[in-house]
């Protein structure tokens, strides 16, 4: 069995390793993957408070008059989060709530060393352009909708195109002839005028181009032409394809979902209202599309990763370790931005076919569970961010369902377990190549 393993191990390590060198040598991909690591502790730090601002109690559920001291504890903690949710949630919105504002800076910043710029010059531009154009200021506030991963392809854009820009007035050496009295500060401060007049014009161009002719500003654009459909996603295949296009979306950096969420959570409430409707009437429950099937897309976050999660805690590398020990209970939740932009999957295209695979072969074995009976169909809608296992039994009121998650997570394991052996190996030798 071992032998097996080994074997089909070295077989993607000789098909894979070479396209993912190529990519991971590429400049601006490289950039994209070291800048988001710039947000990765605010990631885990924000998912932690978003955790607590979300407790697992469907209050729909309660009753004081029967609940025992636990559930009387959840309610109060629920009570508490409700009343002050902006106060807890402060914290997240200004941690992971603005990873494209962090990205956009990472991203500049390493494409810039890359080029042999100044990177924190470059950050800054790519951080100030990347402003003006995703926060519009409507009757004296500024929003955030668009700072955090719903901007996060948008940050990619404007971090990349900055430094690229910038670095037409370094090639071509488009200066001030300033006198060599001039301080080396007062030279580059005073150089970096032009450019950054440059950059303004052309992106806030394109966003107000963009806001009078759409009536959206650019990123809101991006987005809407980025939604899918809505007609396909109560069959298995359609449902199957738009869940597949938010996976494949992240793979870009882009939140894909964020753009499935108000298709797939509305057709899931639809069908779990239907199915308590029948359970009222003494009906047996037909609706498999339910909540249930949504919940089982993101189980452990986009990609099904808690498998990879677990694999990460034991691995070799410790910088996959220590990602992984940190990604563990935001993964149980179902937050894995940790992992998709810490390891990163992003632009990997190693980890890109388990992270498509996963969710799809989950999402069959869960519709034909249903369908055969083997586990309870969802009734209840249960309180997002909730702990994956609590969330199986809230939905149906089984504890097969519970089981039947631990069986995926197993799955999840077992499909990305020779992916990750992969990049396991690649980084080890890199690693011994540079002592």
């Amino acid at each position: 069995m071992d032998n097996q393993k080994s074997s089909m191990v070295t077989k993607l390590n000789d098909v894979l390793s070479p396209f993912a060198a190529k990519i991971g040598n590429q400049r601006h991909l490289k950039a994209i993957s070291s800048g988001m690591m710039f947000g990765l502790p605010f990631i885990v730090i924000g998912s932690f408070f978003l955790i607590f601002a979300n407790p697992p109690i469907n209050m729909d559920q309660y009753d004081a008059a029967t609940a025992n001291f636990f559930m009387k504890f959840l309610a109060g903690w629920k009570d508490f989060a409700v009343a002050n949710y902006d106060v807890i949630t402060a914290p997240y919105n200004l941690t992971m709530g603005i990873i494209g504002l962090i990205s956009v800076f990472g991203i500049a910043y390493s494409l810039a060393n890359e080029y042999r710029l100044n990177p924190s010059m470059n950050g800054m531009v790519a951080a100030v352009v990347y402003l003006m154009i995703c926060t519009p200021v409507t009757e004296g506030r500024i929003e955030l909708n668009f700072l955090g991963t719903n901007g996060l392809f948008v940050a990619i854009l404007v971090g990349l195109l900055v430094v690229e820009i910038c670095r037409i007035f370094e090639v071509r050496n488009i200066k001030l002839k300033l006198p060599d009295s001039v301080p080396p500060m007062v030279a580059t401060f005073i150089n970096t005028l032009l450019p950054l007049l440059t950059n303004i014009v052309i992106f806030y161009g394109i966003n107000l181009i963009f806001l009078a002719t759409t009536k959206q500003i650019f990123p809101e654009a991006v987005m809407t032409i980025l939604t899918p459909a809505t007609t396909i996603a109560g069959s298995l295949g359609g449902f199957l394809l738009i869940v597949t296009l938010g996976n494949l979306l992240w793979l870009f950096g882009i939140n894909g979902s964020s753009i499935i969420f108000p298709i797939v959570f509305t057709l899931g409430m639809a069908q779990t209202g239907l199915n308590a409707e029948q359970l009222t009437n003494g009906e047996t429950m037909t609706h498999l599309m339910n909540l249930q099937m949504f919940r089982i897309s993101v189980m452990g976050g986009a990609g099904g990763t808690l498998g990879l999660v677990l694999l990460m805690m034991r691995s070799r590398v410790p910088e996959y370790r220590t990602i992984g020990k940190l990604s563990l209970i935001p993964g149980i939740c179902s937050i894995n931005e940790p992992v998709i932009f810490g390891l990163p999957i992003v632009f990997n295209p190693i980890l890109a076919i388990p992270f498509m695979v996963t969710p799809v072969v989950s999402l069959l074995l869960t519709y034909f569970a249903q369908k055969l009976g083997l586990i309870g169909l969802g009734f209840i809608v249960d309180p997002s961010f909730t702990p994956f296992f609590a969330q199986a039994y809230l939905s149906s009121m089984d504890w097969r369902n519970v089981l039947f998650c631990l069986v995926l997570i197993a799955i999840s394991v077992l499909i990305y377990y020779p992916f990750f052996r992969v990049m396991e190996n690649n980084k080890t030798k890199l690693v011994d190549q540079s002592l």
